[in-house]
């Protein structure tokens, strides 16, 4: 199977509702469409996720967040300082928009994102011209898988698509800044 045909199904399993895992900077990632509680609290599930701690979200364009960060709470200095960093490794925590799901952003009124420019990920964005769900690939409190196989292992019989590639090669996970604040959370 091609790789642009891999990535269509990806995008098709996203739109009804599936969780998919697939490569990312670092490690795999579980993601689902941001947008269906439904699925995203099967995610929380399969990976044993308290939902209090919400989860990140990537894109591959800012215009991908938009539904899902309060932009208006963000000043025309900050905002630019914030899209300087991508694409790139960087997760940020921003104000999140009041009417998105509580999964999203768990017990806070931030929302992490990311736009990242990894090809599997902004073309599956692209196709489906929104922000996915990303969770490392693996149960809470286990190692992130960093190959397709290791998720297969885990986590294949949980999930509904493997998006067969490699990461970029990075070794350790994005590092989370505060957007506004620079502060760093996880480096």
């Amino acid at each position: 199977m091609s790789k642009t045909s891999t990535i269509k199904q990806a995008a098709e399993v996203f739109t009804q509702g599936g969780i998919i895992a697939y490569p990312t900077e670092a490690v795999f990632g579980l993601g689902c469409d941001p947008d269906n509680d439904v699925a995203v609290q099967k995610l929380l599930s399969i990976k044993q996720r308290s939902a209090e701690k919400g989860l990140i979200l990537l894109a591959a364009n800012y215009s991908q967040l938009l539904p899902y960060v309060d932009d208006s709470a963000i000043n025309e200095d900050e905002r630019r300082k914030v899209l300087s960093l991508w694409p790139d490794a960087i997760t940020q925590i921003l104000p999140a928009n009041k009417n998105i799901s509580s999964l999203l952003c768990g017990d806070f009124d931030t929302i992490a994102v990311r736009i990242t420019d990894h090809k599997d990920v902004v073309e599956l964005c692209d196709l489906t011209n929104k922000a996915i769900v990303s969770t490392s690939a693996n149960l809470t409190g286990e190692k992130p898988s960093t190959t397709w196989q290791q998720v297969q292992q885990q986590l294949g019989s949980e999930i509904d698509f493997i998006v067969k590639g490699k990461t970029s090669g990075l070794l350790k996970p994005s590092t989370i800044i505060n957007g506004l604040t620079g502060v760093t959370i996880r480096s």
